[in-house]
């Protein structure tokens, strides 16, 4: 369920030991749903806070893994520092050194937590990608190569042989290697960021913009990415979805030189329709969105509805009907009440994104650029629930929840439709089966 998801998040940062299995399963869960780094980032701030007022010898490590998963690198360089030369610690430091590019370091750091056998096979790839970024090709190829028997079936092991081959210029066999990765390992970042750039570099533009969005969904995302994807954008003369990837890049490394360039062009290319009094709206607006459910003084009735229906902030409850609240069991004209004052406090109205009150008629979801959808998977997901045979139970739950669509449905978690009163396992089952016909699943399945 999405409640001990998030539950998990803070009790694994919490856990004792905080060892190999536990980082496991952090990584499990993130990878499993990206928005939980929102709620990695709390767990690190309470950890942060906590550990000034009740130090702890323990902290610094559980800190440094948590600034480097979310890409904030420099900073869990100086808790690392400061964690001991445990293998975990050897190992999260080596890739914070090696995003910030001291590649000499990170292979050190990588051979430590290889030798105290901190995942050893895997440090030991990663150190071989060090070597190579700091210029010692044949040492990284030597390491691959005593690797090759052990790793063949790993997904490091061909990013690796990828990433020489690229180097060597053998884009074609690079390009095998990084398919033959996310063959393994659909979400690894640098294979989806170095096929995206094999793709940019040849002109295919459409494949390159859809692996660099891929890319950018999971933390730490690399800010080449943002900044490649930024230029397509402009390209197509998406010039907010160029700004926002040009912000990205600036909140992590404020004086990124290209990045300051290419956000003033961009903002001069659109120059001839800008509205600085309806952009200052919009980015109130954006703000209001962000902020959580947990800041308000709500009944713990209403807490744990919202909670459960995966609504976390302002602009989740915007994209929410009444109708969808009151079908959540246990939800009733108490809690809705007690929504809607919250939310007009704030200006706000439950399912006013859906109405396209925001930006002048945009619809915004979730603050995600639009989606290219190609126009027979777009005939799929307009195909009504009514055309679908479902029960009658099923389709009466699907009404409740304003889902018209197989794209409607789609976006729902199994979780979401379990929430629905009525609504059980049995129905549940029923609409994975049906939906399998279709090759779709719902979200998160």
């Amino acid at each position: 369920m999405a409640e001990m998801m998030t539950t998990d998040i803070r009790a694994i940062m919490d856990r004792t030991p905080f060892d190999v299995a536990a980082v496991a399963d952090l990584r499990e869960l993130l990878n499993r749903d990206p928005s939980r780094y929102r709620t990695l980032r709390d767990a690190v701030a309470t950890i942060r806070e906590r550990e000034k007022k009740e130090p702890r010898p323990d902290s610094p490590l559980r800190l440094g893994v948590g600034e480097v998963l979310l890409g904030r690198y420099a900073a869990g360089l100086e808790h690392l520092k400061k964690g001991g030369d445990q293998g975990m610690a050897c190992y999260f430091r080596g890739i914070a050194q090696e995003n910030l590019q001291h590649f000499l370091d990170a292979a050190e750091s990588f051979a430590q937590a290889a030798k105290q056998g901190y995942d050893a096979r895997n440090s030991e790839l990663k150190r071989a990608g060090a070597l190579r970024r700091a210029g010692k090709v044949d040492e990284a190829r030597k390491i691959l190569a005593a690797q090759q028997k052990a790793g063949a079936s790993s997904a490091e092991f061909h990013f690796q042989e990828g990433c020489l081959l690229a180097a060597s210029g053998e884009l074609a066999l690079a390009s095998a290697e990084f398919e033959m990765v996310l063959a393994i390992d659909k979400d690894h970042n640098g294979a989806l960021f170095e096929l995206a750039y094999i793709n940019d570099i040849h002109g295919n533009d459409d494949t390159a913009l859809d692996l660099y969005k891929r890319c950018t969904e999971r933390p730490p995302v690399p800010l080449a990415a943002w900044i490649n994807l930024g230029i397509l954008y402009e390209d197509e003369m998406r010039f907010r979805d160029a700004e926002n990837c040009y912000r990205n890049v600036l909140a992590h490394e404020p004086n990124h030189p290209r990045a300051r360039l290419f956000f003033k062009d961009c903002q001069a290319s659109k120059g001839m329709y800008y509205d600085e009094e309806a952009e200052k709206g919009y980015s109130v607006l954006k703000q209001l969105h962000e902020i959580p459910t947990t800041d308000f003084e709500l009944s713990v009735r209403s807490r744990n509805c919202l909670r459960k229906m995966n609504i976390r902030t302002l602009g989740d409850l915007t994209r929410t009907t009444e109708a969808a609240l009151l079908a959540s069991k246990n939800f009733g004209e108490t809690s809705l009440a007690e929504i809607k004052q919250m939310m007009a406090a704030k200006g706000l109205r439950l399912g006013m994104a859906l109405e396209g009150a925001e930006r002048g008629g945009l619809h915004d979801h979730r603050m995600e650029p639009p989606q290219e959808v190609a126009p027979e998977v777009q005939a799929l997901l307009s195909k009504p629930i009514s055309d679908m045979n479902f029960s009658v139970r099923a389709r009466k739950c699907m009404t409740k929840l304003d889902i018209q669509t197989l794209g409607d449905l789609v976006k729902r978690t199994g979780d979401e439709l379990l929430e629905c009163k009525n609504f059980g396992v049995t129905s549940l089952n029923e609409v994975r089966e049906k939906l399998k016909e279709f090759n779709i699943k719902l979200r998160n399945d």
